[in-house]
């Protein structure tokens, strides 16, 4: 068993470059694929610089060209990997896209998955969306949507995702478009009525006990007397910030459900981790699947805008999964953790152990079951799921299987996002106030005020009114987390070891989000 789990991590991570991105696009599957391999299309690159992009030795800084120029002056840089895959993994998208209400079919104004009049801005800052909209229909709701998707075992769902995820974000807008186009009107309870308040006077109800209530006596809830009003005193009232984190949330996971149904007649290589921001209504909504991490800089104050999620983040979740379905365990696994592999010779002694239900640590008497290799196991960035995967959120992975074996990991993996809002527009935000947005490969380098004190520093001496200053501070990041080559391979600040995974960044300017205000 052990040799199995130790072939396992050194194929999945190790292999990755041989069996992975090969299988994408130099004939590892007769399926055909849904998008050809690219880099991202605001890039604009040809095939050529593609390839010359991919160079795992000289490993160039892809930055926007002079020429382009993204919504909201925004920034962005990326670089390949030291060698981990053949391609460069992760994708990048960002555009202005535009909700608009679905055509209704014969009269029925009910919300359906029908083909829609959406349309997105074809220039950089989102001018002239007005041209877009067909001159009878009403007018649409507009917003910014910037994302990273940093893949694994494959490119497949990252370029997917890159490509769909924000059309399934504007199909679930769809749904409560009307809701929020209007800012004074509450979410209604059941869609199609009319919102109320049910503020119901204590009179009404609290003179009569529960048992006559109970009983339908004359006066009470549903007695004969009296019609029957709402059962409780008050309703939740649900704010729109909480309609388009729904949204969000939904659409990420129809994206996982389309990857899955996709599989089936294109090749869409292994998952993708996924971390999405949206500027709507005058809020930031920051949706993370995995291990990437956005963070807002705001005068030289750092905001924490994702969590990340890995085995450790998410043991308990998954303990408490394997122990209520221990059959997905395949019996080989156990979903309690020790501190170190228990050895046979320690049967009937007493070890440190923790379960779901626990932060802490306890003694257990060891028994046979114990011996078992652990569901989650390692620490920091080498801890794996069942000694396969060291990321417990993401899109995809829906074939991945434990080494030599017929063990679905993809029950453990979770595609739902943590959103988070940032009220951009309660604050007045300066030229040097950015959301920086980074896949792993930034952050396993740099910590979050190394971050925030690199990017300050570069847009300190930048010409406040250069609109290229972002893409400079984005270029200036991914140098400093790559380091230079040496002989002892890639090294950054202090000598200390460069990241050599794909790295992507977007750095984006806030006080553009107080302009549309």
């Amino acid at each position: 068993m052990l040799t199995r789990m130790k072939s396992a991590v050194a194929n999945f991570m190790g292999g990755m470059m041989a069996g992975s991105s090969n299988g994408d696009h130099l004939g590892g599957s007769d399926l055909p694929l849904k998008y050809p391999y690219t880099r991202p299309e605001f890039l604009g690159l040809s095939p050529d610089e593609i390839e010359c992009s991919a160079d795992h030795i000289a490993r160039p800084i892809l930055i926007l060209k002079e020429t382009e120029r993204l919504p909201w002056a925004t920034g962005y840089a990326e670089v390949i990997n030291a060698g981990k895959s053949h391609l460069n993994e992760d994708q990048a998208c960002c555009e202005v896209m535009v909700v608009t209400r679905r055509p209704s079919v014969g009269g029925d104004s009910t919300p359906s998955r029908t083909p829609t009049n959406v349309r997105r801005s074809s220039l950089p800052n989102g001018e002239g969306l007005g041209l877009m909209k067909n001159s009878d229909a009403e007018p649409g709701l507009t917003f910014h949507y910037w994302a990273l998707f940093d893949g694994h075992a494959g490119s497949g769902a990252a370029v997917v995702a890159s490509k769909l995820l924000q059309h399934h974000i504007v199909e679930h807008l769809q749904d409560v478009l009307d809701i929020l186009r209007n800012p004074d009107l509450l979410a209604p309870i059941v869609q199609g009525e009319e919102p109320t308040n049910h503020h119901l006077t204590p009179t009404t109800h609290r003179g009569i006990t529960r048992a006559a209530s109970l009983r339908g006596a004359a006066g009470a809830p549903g007695s004969p007397s009296q019609p029957p009003p709402s059962r409780f005193f008050t309703e939740k009232k649900v704010q729109h910030e909480s309609l388009v984190m729904g949204a969000v949330e939904n659409a990420f996971k129809e994206m996982d459900a389309q990857i899955e149904k996709d599989k089936a007649v294109f090749n869409v290589s292994g998952g993708c981790t996924a971390l999405c921001a949206l500027f709507l209504l005058g809020k930031l909504y920051i949706g993370n699947a995995g291990d990437s991490r956005a963070i807002v800089i705001r005068a030289g104050e750092v905001i924490p805008m994702s969590t990340e999620f890995t085995p450790e983040s998410e043991r308990q979740r998954l303990q408490f999964l394997a122990y209520m379905q221990p059959h997905l365990l395949g019996g080989e696994f156990t979903h309690l953790e020790f501190p170190r592999r228990v050895q046979r010779k320690e049967v009937g002694k007493r070890m440190l152990y923790r379960d779901f239900t626990m932060s802490g640590w306890a003694y257990k008497t060891i028994e046979d079951d114990d011996l078992k290799f652990p569901l989650i196991y390692g620490e920091g960035k080498k801890a794996r799921v069942l000694a396969t995967i060291g990321v417990t959120r993401g899109l995809g992975d829906h074939e991945l299987k434990v080494h030599d074996s017929n063990i679905y990991i993809k029950p453990f993996l979770s595609c739902c996002p943590e959103v988070k809002v940032y009220p951009l527009t309660q604050y007045e935000h300066g030229a040097d106030d950015v959301l920086v947005m980074g896949t792993d490969g930034l952050w396993d380098v740099l910590s979050n005020e190394e971050v925030a004190e690199a990017v300050t520093c570069f847009l300190a001496n930048c010409d406040p009114d250069d609109q290229h200053r972002y893409t400079m501070a984005a270029q200036d990041l991914v140098m400093r987390a790559r380091g230079v080559l040496k002989d002892r391979g890639w090294r950054i600040a202090n000598n200390r070891l460069g990241s050599g995974d794909d790295i992507s960044v977007f750095i984006i300017p806030l006080m553009y989000g107080n302009r549309q205000a």
